[in-house]
């Protein structure tokens, strides 16, 4: 066992509780006793996060011993999520515990470290008393870490922060809140006053040396300890008896509803991801009609924070059968042991997979084990996808956003609040954290004078945060860009959903979208968390409710939630469906390879086989990547509808929607709409309008070279007319 160089007794209390360190742990902890920067990417469940805390524990306990440990803040751990946040302060209490039950048995004195968690959830007076009696160990998120440097008092208790532990970093590092939170590190190390070692924790993320730097920003290369994020699955797709279509069919949901019980009877617990929030509601009233609503609840961020540790403990505690659940459980929270996880429809990306799957077998030499449920016919391309993906050991790329202004502006105006800068110093300051790295001076001078003289209105200027002293070049706040830069901060949307009440109780329930609750009439019964509500009154704001006592609900809806394909994923369809068409002349012999080559069972690869055969008979070509499709059709108003097959993702596919859309809008002066998928644009033309394809053909011109015409016009009269590239 390799725990030389700790404490002795926590080195005992260590071999009492596990067989033997993990390779990530032997690895790290002589990195991070060294004080060097880490990043520790390794599979779920490999320790990890002991990886990170034991050695800044081991330091704790000594200085406790040698009676030099004071009231401060040392150790920071910045987790993207609330919940998990929560978790890891709860994982941390009982280890402590132990251990100072270990140090007591010895004879040893008390050391007393303290743990407390600062987020949105914390109570003021909570709030208030750690900022008197600082935490040895501050568990936070990365809004939160924004508002304590932030603040006039709290941020006193960061000076003394010697480690700071980005947990789950690819999950940050994808957006701006990754910008906000790195601009949010080097202002820690500037308030520190000298570099903070940084230790970041993540299961899935590639390239991992553009992690790296993200969690270092300009300092010198940090050491990575990759233990790959491959991992041995039982992974397989399950199918209906009847045969998948475009949208799914209510005898078919039935199919589906009956095995996913059917694999929950046959599991102590079980994890159930899907997609969306109303899905997330459905399934759940679904599943408690066959295994009884003791046994299965939701949990999602519409949920309150109580209804979601309700439910996780209750799953914890094995008194659930299963919990149906968004990407609100997809990261590191414990949720004690899951034997199975089933994920409903795609994940859209090949990481989310990985991680969700994970949460099963969440210890040390278990198989995580797996079942995929496509809805659709597309969806059995995309599932089956995802499958050889994994196989293969593929893995999508993260792509971290480079120098986002609005961030900037954000943290400018805090910085400034809370202290006079040099403008150089403020300018070298934002270059430290990665995604600034590449910012020239002009735009950050932009920005600065942007902040200094505001914008006009009619009622005058307004938005001017900061003073700027253009003689000897300093930045300060003005009255008010404290309090701007706190409650204006931070990267995360604001979604004006309404928050549902429980009377009489006043219980806060969860949240509805905004556009569900001005809908709902009082009256109406809907179900949030497992559990109907019949609304009693609709408020601005805010959705006055009573208990229906499980009278038949409807299902509320949410806006803009179903995830885009990623790009990663989006070339494995589109490779998936080449290499099946490349088969096609031998239907068997397709069978057969999508069976040994991707895993699928034989009633699955059955289905795609002939999915794709009817696709090419009817389109004359499989669309792919390096072979786009224009086809036109006219709907029963007589209006033309262009349907380009192009499977490049909905984030690709919208963008180039919206500027075909606008381009047809210019060229042929007349208004159009234009929708895409994951898989197509669909631009619609009114029955007023319509010309040839080859009026057309100009305009859609795909970005590469590689998409080149390749057959001229080819008729289907039961489909009208295709171009090919």
């Amino acid at each position: 066992m390799s725990l030389t160089g700790f404490h002795s007794t926590i080195a005992r209390w260590f071999a009492s509780r596990f067989a033997a360190p993990t390779d990530p742990q032997v690895r790290a902890w002589p990195l991070i006793r060294d004080g060097r920067d880490v990043l520790i990417a390794a599979p779920t469940g490999s320790g990890k996060t002991f990886a990170a805390f034991l050695s800044a524990i081991d330091a704790l306990v000594r200085q406790g011993l040698d009676g030099t440990l004071r009231d401060e803040t040392q150790v920071l751990y910045v987790s993207p999520l609330k919940a998990l946040s929560n978790d890891v302060q709860k994982n941390l209490a009982e280890p402590l515990a132990e251990i100072q039950a270990a140090l007591a048995a010895q004879g040893l004195p008390d050391v007393g470290i303290r743990t407390l968690v600062r987020t949105g959830d914390t109570p003021q007076a909570d709030r208030q008393a750690m900022v008197k009696h600082p935490p040895h160990i501050l568990v936070t998120t990365p809004e939160s870490l924004y508002l304590i440097l932030t603040s006039e008092r709290a941020r006193e208790m960061l000076r003394t922060v010697r480690t700071v532990i980005v947990d789950e970093i690819h999950a940050v590092a994808r957006d701006k809140r990754g910008s906000h939170l790195a601009l949010s590190l080097a202002r820690l190390d500037a308030l520190v006053g000298k570099r903070v070692q940084r230790i970041g924790l993540s299961a899935t993320q590639k390239p991992i040396e553009d992690i790296a730097a993200f969690l270092v920003g300009n300092a010198p290369p940090c050491e990575i300890i990759d233990e790959g994020h491959a991992r041995q699955l039982d992974l397989a797709i399950e199918i209906t008896s009847s045969p998948l279509e475009a949208v799914m069919a209510a005898e078919v949901w039935e199919e589906v509803n009956a095995r996913i019980a059917e694999l929950i009877a046959e599991h102590r617990t079980t994890l159930v991801f899907v997609n969306t929030r109303r899905l997330c509601e459905r399934l759940t009233m679904h599943l408690s009609e066959r295994l009884g609503a003791e046994h299965v609840t939701s949990h999602h961020g519409s949920l309150s924070k109580e209804k979601r540790l309700e439910a996780e403990e209750r799953l914890k505690r094995g008194e659930l059968k299963a919990l149906v659940a968004t990407a609100s459980l997809e990261l590191g929270i414990d949720i004690g042991t899951v034997d199975l996880v089933i994920q409903v429809a795609s994940t859209r990306s090949i990481a989310t997979l990985l991680q969700r799957v994970g949460r099963s077998g969440h210890r040390l030499g278990a198989v995580p084990k797996g079942r995929l449920f496509p809805l659709s016919r597309d969806d059995l391309i995309e599932c089956a996808a995802l499958l050889r993906a994994t196989r293969e050991g593929r893995l999508d790329r993260l792509i971290i956003p480079e120098k986002p202004l609005d961030i900037l502006a954000q943290q400018i105006v805090a910085a400034a609040a809370g202290e006079e800068w040099s403008e150089d110093a403020l300018f070298d300051l934002v270059r430290a954290a990665y995604p600034y790295r590449n910012l020239e001076r002009r735009e950050f001078d932009s920005v600065v004078q942007m902040l200094a003289d505001g914008f006009t209105t009619r009622r005058g200027r307004r938005g001017a945060h900061i003073h700027y002293d253009g003689v000897n070049r300093r930045l300060r706040g003005r009255r008010g860009a404290r309090l701007a830069a706190i409650t204006s901060g931070g990267a995360i949307p604001d979604l004006g959903d309404y928050r549902v009440i429980l009377e009489p109780a006043e219980t806060f329930v969860g949240t509805l979208n905004e556009d569900f609750a001005i809908e709902s009439a009082p009256g109406d019964i809907f179900q949030l968390g497992n559990a109907s509500y019949q609304i009693q009154k609709v408020e601005s704001g805010q959705v006055r409710v009573s208990d229906a006592r499980g009278q038949p609900p409807t299902i509320p809806f949410w806006v803009g939630e179903a995830p885009g394909r990623t790009m990663e994923l989006s070339e494995e369809v589109s490779r998936l469906r080449q290499d099946v068409g490349d088969r096609l002349g031998d239907p068997p012999g397709a069978i057969d390879w999508l069976r040994d080559a991707v895993g699928l069972a034989e009633p699955a690869a059955r289905q795609i086989v002939e999915y794709l055969a009817a696709t090419h008979h009817i389109l004359g070509v499989i669309p792919t990547q390096r072979c786009l499709v224009l086809e036109r059709f006219f709907d029963e108003a007589g209006g033309m509808q262009l349907v380009l097959h192009a499977p490049f993702g909905s984030r690709v596919n919208r963008a180039w929607g919206l500027a075909l859309r606008k381009r047809f809008c210019r060229s042929f002066n007349f208004e159009l709409q234009a929708a895409a998928t994951d898989d197509a644009i669909v631009l619609s033309l009114g029955p007023q309008h319509s010309f040839p394809l080859e009026d057309v053909f100009s305009y859609l011109k795909p970005a590469t070279a590689e998409h080149l015409l390749v057959q001229a016009m080819l008729d289907a009269p039961m489909f009208g007319t295709r171009w090919r590239w």
